[in-house]
């Protein structure tokens, strides 16, 4: 049986945990951008968009993550359409990023005061204009420590992505607690990686929120 050091545990888990930061990125930033067309839906005029948009927003919140997971990778199968553990772990992250996204920053636009879409109409604005140059600076300044504190959420939801075979560091910690026999040592290092790559940004969220609240009180 091969002889596993403690290095050689640690070793294998930072290795590990490359995949687990690779597929947070991706997963947040490719739900930011099917965000951004979603969030042009939600400020439609249009009553079956918004609802559209309400609906998408409800079903991925409302349903766990394991099984979007499980539909992504047998579900896509029964299509005919081979997807790996990698593809399939993206896919759903970045759509359940993207529902939360759309409902964080919506709202961030809902807050602001409506009579500044009236005013700028009546300066000859347009729709986008509005949006970019008036709403958009003013509604990233409320958004901005939200998604960072949800970014912390994306980190930890991949390791449900072990349950299809994507080998991360939950995976990877299983695999060697098989190999090792030793389940303690072994997540106890995998949950101080994951506290390592989310405290950082939980406190960086919390810095955020105190400075713009006091920019805002000033």
């Amino acid at each position: 049986m091969t002889s596993f050091t403690d290095w050689d545990i640690v070793r294998n888990l930072l290795l590990a945990a490359r995949w687990t930061l690779l597929l947070s990125l991706v997963a947040f930033v490719g739900g930011g951008l099917v965000t951004l067309p979603l969030m042009l839906m939600r400020l439609s005029r249009r009553r079956w968009l918004k609802q559209a948009i309400r609906a998408y927003s409800n079903l991925f919140q409302g349903t766990p993550l394991l099984m979007q997971l499980f539909l992504a990778f047998f579900g896509l199968a029964l299509f005919g359409i081979d997807v790996s553990p990698w593809l399939a772990a993206a896919l759903a992250l970045t759509l359940f990023t993207s529902a939360f996204l759309v409902d964080i920053w919506g709202g961030s636009i809902d807050a602001l005061p409506k009579g500044q879409w009236e005013a700028s109409r009546c300066l000859g604005l347009s729709f986008g204009q509005t949006l970019l140059r008036v709403m958009a600076p003013q509604a990233v300044r409320i958004a901005i420590a939200p998604t960072v504190g949800f970014s912390v959420q994306v980190i930890k939801g991949t390791a449900l992505a072990s349950i299809i075979g994507f080998v991360e560091l939950t995976k990877a910690g299983t695999m060697l607690s098989n190999v090792t026999f030793q389940p303690f040592k072994v997540f106890g290092l995998v949950a101080l990686g994951y506290f390592i790559m989310c405290y950082p940004l939980s406190r960086f969220s919390h810095y955020l929120e105190r400075k713009l609240h006091a920019a805002d009180n000033h």
